[in-house]
């Protein structure tokens, strides 16, 4: 039976950690939909981990569609995320309906956007018609080059504040969960604490109601620079299948990320 976004709201209450890797092809996502993890995002980090561009911006809404497609084939059982590209939904939230619905149609199950109070309009509208929003705060990478690069969000006091007050109104325009990359572990806490809906941390500390990682990373398979927040699975495992056992056994129980994975 397939998850849904009740059944991971479910275990944000019950207190249940939520295990999620991306997933960009359809025997992976067989893979990792048989080790159990709850959620499958087929994210833009394509563009760095599949396609060698040096950020996510080049990725295409005929890229996302495509290994949507691939994933939504591999996974029977995991919830599917959709990220939309860069230029897909910041002109309007007409333009982002139409285009989330093409990643809908592809066999996601939840479309995530980067942004805070900017998105707050497309958000609305589109949960409003029937598409669940999945929010992205702290580094967003498809505004890198605005950020100087891919560095940790939330450290001063005013941009955390900030990050708090986005999260509440993400929350109550609509998103159904939140993914925060590369922030304070105490601001991840604080957020997850306010939250009356999922928090998924990558560089987030453990306090978040679940974790992603790149599968590229997760399995050094990348040989781009591996972030701080990125623990090697594939160290001392027998195989690939042994390596997403022990991430989503570490995520369960609350041992990934440790304080070295963390800022």
């Amino acid at each position: 039976m397939r998850i849904t976004l009740s059944t991971l709201h479910k275990m944000m209450r019950d207190g249940q950690k939520i295990s999620m890797l991306t997933a960009y092809d359809a025997s992976f996502a067989a893979l990792l939909d048989a080790a159990g993890l709850e959620t499958l995002l087929v994210g833009d980090s394509l563009g760095n981990v599949l396609q060698g561009h040096e950020s996510t911006l080049p990725v295409s809404l005929r890229d996302m569609v495509y290994h949507t497609q691939c994933v939504s084939r591999g996974a029977k059982r995991a919830f599917i995320i959709g990220d939309m590209p860069f230029g897909t939904f910041q002109i309007s939230p007409q333009e982002a309906f139409r285009n989330a619905a093409e990643i809908m149609a592809a066999g996601a199950q939840m479309v995530k956007i980067e942004g805070g109070r900017p998105m707050l309009d497309t958000i609305s509208f589109l949960t409003e018609r029937g598409i669940p929003v999945c929010g992205h705060l702290g580094l967003t990478p498809q505004s890198v080059h605005q950020l100087g690069g891919y560095r940790v969000q939330g450290k001063a006091e005013d941009d955390a504040q900030r990050m708090l007050d986005d999260a509440r109104i993400l929350e109550q325009a609509g998103a159904g969960m939140i993914v925060l990359e590369a922030i304070p572990a105490a601001l991840a806490s604080q957020i997850t604490a306010a939250a009356n809906v999922p928090t998924i941390g990558i560089g987030a500390g453990v306090d978040c109601h679940g974790q992603v990682l790149v599968l590229h990373d997760m399995l050094d398979v990348y040989p781009g620079k591996k972030a701080k927040f990125v623990k090697n699975y594939m160290k001392g495992a027998g195989s690939i299948q042994e390596a997403v056992a022990l991430y989503v056994k570490e995520v369960r129980d609350g041992t990934f990320p440790g304080r070295e994975h963390s800022f």
